[in-house]
């Protein structure tokens, strides 16, 4: 009899054995699931915070390039800008030297000047275009004096041109120095 009793007890238990069973499995798969949603969680993050450090680095190259760029274009700015009195030397000794020495001299010091302002330009120098009745722009030219200007229409505009100036670039480096109509 035992032994019925015995089956009958284990009978009983097993249905419970079963349900707690699938407790325990219902548990585990809902842990599961919860690692599962914190590690996709986890990995949404790490791929947010890559796409920055990305984007970032991207930035920091492209920076770094046009700085490097902007460098190169005005590298020789400082001895440019030491040059530029030796091109106006050379513009106020020309018409001297052509109409006080023999030809051959002129020549030779015009070749000079040509192959100074030509090495010049391509690094980058360009003279800034004015001529006498054009009107005045700040940010191209400095008016050294203001005179009286002869013609009611020449008011406010560039009577003469003292210095010529330059580019380097896109960035002025010398003002063109002028004589304003007031």
């Amino acid at each position: 009899m035992m032994s019925d009793q015995n089956i009958q007890e284990e009978e009983i238990l097993n249905p419970n054995e079963e349900s707690q069973n699938q407790v325990n499995d219902e548990v585990a798969n809902e842990q599961e699931s919860n690692e599962t949603e914190l590690l996709k969680e986890q990995l949404q993050k790490e791929k947010d915070q890559y796409l920055r450090l990305f984007a970032e680095f991207d930035n920091y190259k492209k920076r770094t390039t046009k700085e490097r760029i902007e460098i190169f274009k005005t590298a020789n700015k400082e001895v440019i800008q030491a040059l530029l009195p030796v091109l106006d030397d050379f513009q106020r000794a020309l018409p001297t030297i052509q109409a006080n020495t023999d030809e051959g001299t002129f020549k030779g010091v015009e070749l000079i000047h040509v192959k100074t302002l030509d090495i010049l330009r391509q690094k980058g120098l360009k003279p800034i275009e004015v001529k006498a009745g054009d009107d005045f722009n700040t940010d191209f030219h400095e008016a050294i004096t203001q005179i009286p200007s002869p013609t009611e229409d020449l008011k406010g505009k560039i009577i003469d041109v003292i210095d010529t100036g330059y580019t380097l670039g896109d960035s002025v480096i010398r003002y063109t120095k002028v004589v304003v109509g007031m």
